[in-house]
């Protein structure tokens, strides 16, 4: 016999005061409230752009020079391609052997509530597909317990009183509750993609919460290689941080049981055996808008957004971590469920998910981060019942020292991955969105942000992608980056040509180098190198040098 399928989550009550200021301060009243006792089912049936003034952009003829009061530089944000506009038509959803639905298609309807399929549960216990907690080999025989309970209480009924209809609710009418399908690992090597309702991943979350998953408390057996999916690292310790967690999740919990998500969200691994061949690429700089304003997540909407992922997708969410990736799973808690089945990723794959939605706002980063009250997510919905928010989680590499990250290896690595979680085999590029992104990998990773900046210019321009880029607050790194990209699309610089830029960049300056920094920048040494090239081309002419920026000379 099953423990009860409902459990007591209390509520959390918020502010839905919007603010026009980037930085939102909203009063967060109370954590508990008798009034109100919403119950979580666990086995249930079933932006705008902000800138300165056009003005504040100016440039100074051919150098480039630009305002320093800008907080915006290059392609404006508005120019940048977005879904649902520049999609495709979606062909119609369905099965495949790529791709697991876990609802009746046939019965897909906008607002209507989805309809699980298989339509009965159908119990799969092997390596394949996650383990269910009403799996019948995760069951244990109580029904004498609850027999005996209920006897201790009432000893003179001992030999009259007959149990069978409570032992039948239990073992089938209870079922009819429980999870219907089995769902696949998304495990290395993979190509597949799983499509569920927003209902059974908030049946998922509320196990998840209350640690009901078989074999998940521990990552020393068969999910070694599996992120932790229970919550019960969030309930340790006196944590401020993990007390604002909590106050986010319970927001959650408390709108998808006021109100039943009627959406799909589709979770999709990627894994890919080709790559370009950098040196020889002849492809072009594409747009790029970069701002020290905004976020990814805001001003980004309708754009590829960039999850700066550990290899075990959430990092420390459901621990100590709350930084860039974890605060993203935790204002979209439905990204949480990828923990559940998505093995660490490879150096040659992603995890793409498309249709989660935005519960919560927040304030801060890291230590300052505050839950800041609900959020309604006006994203649209596609013809699959998915928000149009696209999230890819790629992973950077951990360097131990500044110089490593320059090595050829490295920074084949790096572009491979972005180029995985950045590229859609089969897909026009102009019906590609802009990349939203920032500092991947920068940080306690220790990654350079101009190298990585220019990292994932280069991989766009691969793909055929235009760039939103977000320096989170760094005006300098703006200007910088926006220098470079001005710089080397006025002449034309291909991305294989930076490429071995960056090869030559390493042997001549980075591996003799026996200080922990090279005296040389990156940029510096790329501004040298054409300007150099420019110059001895042009050598029979009168033309001058072209311009180097003044802060690289």
């Amino acid at each position: 016999m099953k423990a009860s399928g409902k459990a007591h989550i209390s509520s959390v009550s918020f502010t839905n005061e919007h603010s026009s200021s980037s930085h939102l301060v909203l009063n967060f009243p109370s954590l508990m409230t008798k009034e109100e006792k919403p119950y979580v089912t666990l086995f249930p049936s079933c932006f705008c752009m902000c800138s300165t003034p056009a003005a504040a952009q100016e440039r100074d003829g051919r150098k480039g020079s630009v305002h320093t009061s800008a907080k915006w530089l290059g392609t404006p944000l508005e120019e940048l391609k977005r879904m649902p506009q520049c999609s495709p038509p979606l062909s119609h959803l369905r099965a495949t052997d790529n791709h697991t639905v876990m609802i009746r298609t046939d019965l897909l309807r906008e607002g209507e509530v989805l309809v699980p399929y298989p339509t009965r549960f159908k119990d799969t216990w092997d390596e394949a597909n996650v383990k269910m907690p009403c799996s019948e080999k995760n069951l244990f025989p109580l029904e004498n317990e609850v027999r005996g309970a209920i006897l201790k209480y009432n000893m003179a009924h001992t030999k009259r009183w007959d149990f069978s209809a409570l032992n039948a609710f239990c073992n089938k009418v209870g079922r009819k509750a429980h999870r219907r399908f089995p769902i696949p690992l998304l495990k290395q090597k993979m190509n597949h993609s799983i499509t569920m309702s927003q209902e059974q991943i908030a049946c998922l979350l509320a196990n998840a919460f209350f640690c009901t998953f078989p074999r998940r408390n521990s990552r020393k057996q068969e999910y070694a290689n599996y992120p932790d999916i229970h919550l019960f690292r969030l309930f340790e310790g006196s944590s401020p941080k993990k007390i604002e967690k909590l106050k986010t999740l319970f927001c959650y919990f408390r709108r998808v049981t006021e109100k039943q998500p009627t959406g799909l969200v589709t979770f999709t691994r990627q894994s890919l055996t080709r790559f370009p061949e950098w040196e020889s690429s002849a492809k072009q700089l594409t747009k790029l808008h970069i701002t020290c304003e905004g976020t990814i997540e805001d001003q980004g909407y309708g754009m590829l957004q960039v999850d700066f992922a550990n290899r075990m997708v959430g990092g420390g969410v459901t621990g100590n971590g709350l930084v860039q990736e974890e605060i993203r799973f935790m204002i979209n808690p439905e990204l949480i469920v990828a923990r559940l089945f998505t093995e660490a990723m490879d150096n040659n794959e992603c995890l793409v998910v498309t249709g989660t939605e935005q519960y919560s706002k927040y304030t801060g980063y890291a230590e300052s981060y505050r839950w800041a009250g609900n959020h309604k997510d006006e994203i649209p919905r596609d013809d699959w019942q998915r928000k149009c928010t696209e999230i890819v989680a790629i992973d950077a590499l951990k360097f131990k020292n500044f110089l490593d990250q320059f090595q050829p290896e490295k920074i084949n690595r790096e572009l491979n991955k972005a180029y995985c979680g950045f590229v859609r085999p089969g897909v026009r590029s102009d019906n590609l969105p802009a990349v939203a992104t920032g500092n991947w990998g920068c940080g306690v990773f220790l990654g350079d942000s101009r190298l990585k900046a220019l990292l994932q210019i280069l991989v766009a321009a691969e793909v055929g992608r235009d760039v939103a880029y977000f320096t989170f607050g760094d005006a300098d790194l703006m200007r910088d980056v926006h220098k470079m990209h001005s710089f080397l699309t006025e002449r034309n610089v291909t991305v294989g040509t930076v490429y071995r830029l960056l090869m030559q960049y390493y042997s001549t300056v980075c591996e003799p180098c026996s200080s922990s920094r090279p005296d040389v920048s990156l940029y510096a040494f790329i501004y040298d190198c054409v300007c150099s090239s420019a110059a001895s081309l042009d050598s029979d002419s009168a033309a001058a040098r072209p311009d180097v920026p003044a802060d690289f000379r």
